[in-house]
């Protein structure tokens, strides 16, 4: 079965729900099943295919199936352009559901934008995002919100004064974290001794940290994706940097640990959700996905799942299926019980919702505290 699936997946088209095309509901979905952050869309299509598999076996909506139509975009821009208005132009979707990384969702959301399409991206937080237009949402929390929990984190929690920067220049998510945590940690009295870059794909980095070493900084923000950031981990211990990394949701893959291996035990990342929650939505979720999957979620399974689900409550109380009555529908989500928390979306199209830290042990993210939006 698994090598089904990822044959379907390598192949770039995935489909869930087969009926005759009078009687389904079409969802596009793009992702990088394929490339350097692969596990970010399969993480994602997995969360998503199985929220819309629950939905079909109930019954579908209105008395329809949703048909997933699921485009690798290889973890490219341009590639995610073409998907989308493959998506929209000749797979007739109503709806898209996509992508993990914020520079590829802000080039494909213009398109949906074009078109009149409602797009919901489960983890692009890069604030530009919902920008494009009335027709993009997201149901994770934003960047401004995400640097100022590490922020608070680094100053309050773990008393910090010294923090080095380093960023990845080329990567709109990046350059947004490591530019509001800056900002932040100094208001809250903290310093940064360095703020240094390099680019997505790099995997040399000693001359970075040996700049960074001289500071002698207390911790270090690297708010890239995992590929990069393990490799940074072990580089800054074989300096003799003994100081934790800290950084953001883009660590979040099983990948981190088996890149950076022991170096980056220790270290933090602020995240959407926690496997070790308490929360019996939570608990269920984990269990249903480890029946279907064999596996533990990592949160971009579980923004996959929320983004389905806040996409299919609004198809259930729309009173058609058009895409203009599913884009209202959308817009009034409020309150909604996710495995992530309660999503309610502002005026912005923003999901305003709590944020968690979680410590890397190994294969396992230790669950450290909850940090709330403020008032």
């Amino acid at each position: 079965m698994k090598k089904q699936i990822l044959a379907a997946l390598l192949s770039g088209l995935f489909v869930v729900g087969c009926t005759k095309s009078g009687d389904e509901i079409r969802v596009g979905e793009f992702g990088s099943l394929t490339g350097n952050e692969a596990t970010f869309g399969i993480s994602t299509n997995k969360g998503i295919r199985m929220a819309i598999d629950e939905v079909n076996e109930k019954g579908g909506i209105k008395g329809k199936k949703i048909k997933l139509i699921t485009l690798d975009d290889q973890g490219k821009d341009t590639e995610a352009v073409q998907v989308v208005t493959r998506l929209i132009t000749q797979e007739k979707v109503v709806a898209v559901l996509g992508e993990v990384a914020s520079s590829r969702t802000k080039a494909a959301a213009p398109i949906a934008q074009e078109y009149k399409i409602p797009l919901i991206t489960p983890s692009s937080t890069n604030p530009e995002v919902t920008k494009i237009g009335d027709h993009v949402f997201r149901v994770c929390f934003i960047d401004p919100f995400q640097g100022y929990v590490m922020a608070k984190f680094a100053s309050e929690n773990l008393k910090l004064k010294k923090v080095a920067i380093l960023r990845d220049v080329k990567n709109d998510y990046s350059v947004g974290l490591a530019d509001v945590f800056a900002a932040d940690f100094k208001k809250m009295g903290g310093e940064i001794t360095s703020d240094i870059s390099y680019q997505a794909g790099d995997v040399d980095f000693k001359a970075q940290l040996t700049q960074i070493r001289s500071k002698n900084p207390d911790a270090i923000y690297v708010p890239g994706y995992y590929t990069e950031v393990g490799l940074i981990a072990k580089q800054a211990r074989d300096l003799g940097i003994k100081a934790p990394l800290m950084g953001g949701d883009g660590w979040d893959s099983s990948k981190l640990s088996e890149i950076g291996k022991d170096a980056i035990n220790g270290s933090y990342f602020s995240n959407h959700y926690t496997s070790e929650s308490t929360d019996p939505v939570v608990q269920d979720f984990i269990k249903r996905f480890k029946d279907k999957y064999g596996e533990t979620p990592d949160g971009l399974a579980a923004m996959g799942y929320d983004a389905a689900k806040v996409l299919i409550t609004a198809m259930e109380r729309a009173p058609d299926l058009n895409p203009k009555s599913i884009r209202d529908e959308i817009a009034k989500t409020k309150d909604f019980v996710g495995v992530t928390g309660k999503i309610t979306l502002n005026e912005n199209r923003d999901a305003v919702k709590s944020a968690v830290i979680v410590q890397v042990q190994g294969a396992t993210n230790k669950y450290v505290t909850t940090i709330n939006p403020t008032p």
